[in-house]
């Protein structure tokens, strides 16, 4: 299969002198061996996450990838492209996937119960460098955050408040979409916004009666499906955001410890 960690390697579409990108490289193999008969999910897990970019967005295409520059002309002012979309067919399977995984997930639990409750897999940040810190969890993942200039970070990442609005985000529209699959709806459109009010005195400890988290949090849900009245796919996201995770813990008043050790 193709090489994961060469196809997600930003140098991968960079000018290669008398020879072509490392991405095209691969690109039959792409092409013949992963995208055939895979849901989008599963194909992310090679070649990455699509790249989004307001220029594709209408194209109706639902997997963009970058190839490298032009190759036909003197001057490669252009770029070269894989874009994909999916059937209807294709489309379906990906729902009834999903729903039949979660039908499953749920007939084991309920057949052991004793395994529904465990400890999350843990995050840990580590300081790089100013005010730029990097979390590190499984299976590789990595997550850096970092503040704005006028505060002495580096402004060269999103901070971690946006970070929250971000897996606020995701995960709304990841149990939207579940839930969907569940009843069997296909989605048109999903779109989750999430935005916040905050008070900086909190933070930097101005005022002690001035919260240094978000004041209050708005979730914005734009959603559509063919033939699926507006009731039913409200009744959808009142499901989803009842069940969704991060915005419980958000919500809710959860236990929370501190430890300290010291080096």
């Amino acid at each position: 299969p193709p090489d994961r960690a060469v196809w997600q390697d930003p140098r991968s579409v960079e000018y290669v002198r008398g020879d072509i990108t490392p991405r095209r490289k691969m690109l039959v193999d792409v092409v013949k061996n992963i995208l055939p008969g895979r849901t989008r999910a599963e194909i992310e897990e090679i070649p990455g996450p699509s790249l989004e970019t307001s220029y594709f967005k209408s194209t109706g295409r639902d997997l963009i990838y970058g190839l490298g520059p032009q190759r036909d002309s003197y001057f490669s002012i252009d770029s070269e492209w894989l874009l994909t979309y999916q059937t209807r067919k294709e489309i379906v399977m990906s729902i009834t996937h999903i729903r039949q995984s979660i039908e499953n997930v749920i007939k084991y639990l309920s057949e052991h119960p004793g395994e529904c409750r465990y400890t999350d897999k843990a995050a840990t940040a580590v300081l790089e460098e100013g005010l730029r810190c990097r979390a590190d969890g499984p299976s590789g993942a990595t997550l850096i955050s970092d503040m704005p200039k006028a505060i002495g970070g580096g402004g060269l990442a999103p901070s971690p408040g946006w970070l929250l609005r971000a897996a606020l985000a995701n995960c709304d529209t990841t149990v939207i979409a579940m839930r969907a699959a569940q009843l069997g709806v296909t989605l048109s459109t999903l779109e989750v916004t999430v935005d916040s009010e905050s008070d900086d005195r909190g933070l930097l400890g101005m005022d002690n009666t001035i919260s240094a988290g978000p004041l209050g949090v708005r979730t914005r849900v734009r959603i559509g499906a063919d033939g699926v009245t507006p009731a039913r796919l409200r009744e959808i996201v009142e499901w989803a955001e009842a069940h969704s995770p991060v915005g419980d813990a958000i919500r809710r008043a959860i236990p929370s410890e501190v430890e300290v050790e010291i080096a």
